[in-house]
């Protein structure tokens, strides 16, 4: 391992692909659970999985693990301590990592959670999404309200206290004063974190196929703001598009993805990205992606016939300047120049001219060695992040 490498955080990412139910608006990879649950098989297939990947990152510490899905509250926590005990194994995992789990209000108990705690899980992520029962129903969601609160009761009484909860805005026939009733109810629950994000409609859903009457764009922007106002009054301070924390408890995992960092990823459809050095300074660095296959039955059959099916590709110098900044701006502070030639390889000039149109639009700011979007910048971030697609890249990066 360089200097260099020990330098980008690791994390690992662990997808568990089944649901009760398959949400209408959820483009995940996520499957409903048909016939029985193959917990044990899935379990020696994760592990297997990481053997196999385990040597590439073998001297480097992984500062975070995000157990996600799908609905990983759904395995047995048994199965999720041989899990982590896998993980320790072949890992190097840092002693002050933080280790998440999502859950389902449907699917939560004591045992279980109290379950994940001993496992060494340390935060809990759980997919409220709203706290109107109506709502709920419209999203074809498995839990009720009451469900909810005691989801996160629940979740502190097994010794969680770093908690998130997520929360939509903009939802079918949504006004106002129902989105702001959600906000209220998540605040009077004392979460570290709170993910409050605009329900869209994507492609291949339920929802995409027969849309729902969702309010326009107005009317969900002011909801997103009198959201963020409410927040920062209670102490959660946004600091990425959808993300509020309290007492600097932002989430590690999503800011490591957010910073570019590097990630393994393990489970069905399960993606990673891993940077090598790149010593010379003035050509990018060499950042490979993959994907696992998508369906649990074939990903549980190759990994354990051990073939190297893995699509893997390098990103080319304009894909990693698209996802360096498709990511960094997200972030409220955005990210430093030392912080882009670290992750990129790439020195700063490169990307000097669209920085300085960016800025002399009022979309971006520089101070010091800082570079964040301004109120217009981040309020318009999908323009912003349009100008900096490969084929413009290549355009602006020549003039």
């Amino acid at each position: 391992m360089t200097k260099h490498e020990a330098n980008i955080p690791l994390s690992l990412y662990v997808h568990i692909p089944w649901c009760i139910k398959k949400c209408p608006y959820c483009d995940f990879n996520s499957h409903e659970i048909k016939n029985s649950l193959p917990e044990d098989q899935y379990i020696d297939a994760l592990i297997l999985d990481l053997q196999q990947h385990a040597k590439e990152v073998q001297d480097r510490e992984v500062s975070s693990i995000f157990i996600g899905g799908g609905t990983p509250s759904i395995f047995k926590a048994d199965n999720i301590k041989r899990l982590m005990g896998a993980i320790r194994n072949l890992l190097n995992i840092s002693a002050y990592a933080e280790i998440t789990i999502e859950a389902n209000p449907g699917t939560t108990d004591q045992e279980n959670f109290s379950g994940f705690r001993a496992a060494g899980i340390n935060r809990i992520s759980i997919g409220v999404q709203s706290f109107t029962d109506s709502q709920l129903q419209k999203l074809g969601r498995i839990h009720n309200a009451q469900n909810a609160v005691n989801a996160v009761n629940t979740a502190k009484q097994a010794g969680f206290d770093n908690i998130n909860i997520d929360l939509m805005y903009a939802l079918p026939q949504q006004d106002f004063n129902a989105a702001l009733f959600d906000i209220e109810q998540a605040i009077q629950l004392n979460p570290s974190h709170i993910s409050y994000y605009q329900l869209t409609i994507e492609p291949n859903t339920s929802f995409y196929r027969q849309p729902p009457s969702l309010p326009d764009n107005q009317a969900s922007w002011e909801m997103q703001q009198k959201g963020i106002e409410l927040l920062a009054k209670h102490g959660y301070l946004q600091y990425e598009v959808s993300a509020y924390a309290q007492d600097s408890r932002q989430c590690l995992h999503n800011t490591n993805y957010w910073q570019f960092g590097d990630y393994l990823g393990i489970g069905a459809g399960a993606h990673q990205k891993i940077t090598l050095e790149n010593s010379m300074g003035h050509s990018p660095n060499s950042i490979t992606r993959c994907e696992k296959p998508k369906h649990p039955q074939q990903y549980m059959r190759l990994i354990k016939e051990a073939k190297n099916t893995l699509a893997t590709h390098t990103l080319s110098e304009e894909d990693i300047i698209f996802e360096f900044m498709l990511n960094a701006l997200r972030l409220t502070q955005g990210f430093t120049k030392q912080q882009f030639e670290l992750h990129t390889g790439l020195p700063i000039e490169k990307i000097d001219h669209p920085l300085q149109t960016h800025i002399s639009e009022g979309l971006l700011v520089m101070s010091n060695d800082t570079i964040h979007c301004s109120d217009r910048g981040y309020r318009f971030l999908d323009d912003v992040l349009q100008y900096w697609l490969p084929q413009n890249t290549l355009n602006q990066s020549s003039s």
